[in-house]
């Protein structure tokens, strides 16, 4: 069959279906309320929703170093070629993404090897966005032991395996030049993980990722990435810029990492989400 042919034949059964996708567009937009879907039959007993934890990115998504995380050219498209397609360039560390192990090690594992087991796991969100907001000045609250030692108190243990997020607010800043901060010091001034913190979590507790709503595991200003050396190198991976803390308790909701696979990354971009 010529070529022609081929893309003819698959033009008609995709316009055929295009009514089918509208019902099934509008069945699932009538399910959504705002980041919260209603849950699918099938999802486990004790989970009644879904909230998305990703930002959507592009090339005017803020990243640690200040370039663009992507550029994307489009070398096929609909009108001349019958379908679309996107060539992307993507820094590892851009968006929600991952930091694995050996993204501060040199001989941890990469992204691909985490296991799934790994990437299901148990939420604790520590709350310091009052904390933070206090510190508005300088912008650089950290999680300390004294926080770690709070939630516990408030919710029990840290679940083995599981991911300990710090829910500071600076999410709702990620449109903006205050999600970097840059002071007159010129140096980044966000929240982060303590390094302290991060030493409590390796000791005392099996929990397997650290997650922030910044751009860092460590607080902005960090020159030594303390947290990062103390946290990746232990086999723990974190994720950055994750959004909808304000959406989820602070326990009882378990976390999906959608990580990418690609052999030996040291992180990447990811589609992350949690079911309550």
């Amino acid at each position: 069959m010529c070529d022609l042919c081929v893309m003819t034949t698959v033009k008609e059964r995709m316009l055929s279906r295009r009514d089918f996708f509208k019902t099934s567009a509008a069945v699932g937009a009538a399910a959504t309320l705002g980041g919260m879907a209603v849950a699918p039959a099938a999802m486990a007993a004790g989970h009644g929703g879904v909230v998305d934890m990703t930002h959507v990115y592009d090339e005017d998504f803020p990243t640690y170093f200040g370039a663009p995380g992507i550029t994307r050219e489009q070398p096929f498209n609909f009108a001349e070629h019958g379908f679309n397609l996107l060539q992307l360039s993507v820094n590892e560390h851009t968006g929600t993404h991952i930091d694995a192990p050996l993204h501060f090690s040199a001989d941890g594992q990469s992204v691909d090897e985490l296991t799934v087991g790994q990437l299901v796991v148990s939420l604790c969100v520590v709350d310091i966005a009052a904390k933070a907001a206090k510190a508005a000045e300088d912008a650089d609250a950290q999680v300390t032991p004294d926080d770690l030692a709070a939630w516990i108190a408030a919710n029990g243990d840290i679940p083995d395996g599981a991911c300990v997020a710090m829910h500071s607010g600076w999410a709702s800043k990620v449109n903006g030049d205050g999600y970097r901060n840059v002071g007159a010091d010129e140096a980044m001034h966000f929240p982060g993980f303590h390094v302290e913190a991060a030493q409590m979590l390796i000791e005392n507790t099996g929990a397997a990722a650290m997650a922030v709503d910044t751009l860092s595991l460590d607080h902005g200003p960090s020159a030594d990435f303390a947290t990062h050396y103390a946290w990746l190198p232990s086999g723990r991976y974190g994720i950055e810029n994750l959004a909808g803390l304000n959406q989820v308790p602070a326990a009882g909701a378990t976390l999906v990492v959608g990580a990418p696979t690609h052999r030996g990354g040291t992180g990447g971009p990811a589609r992350i989400f949690a079911m309550v």
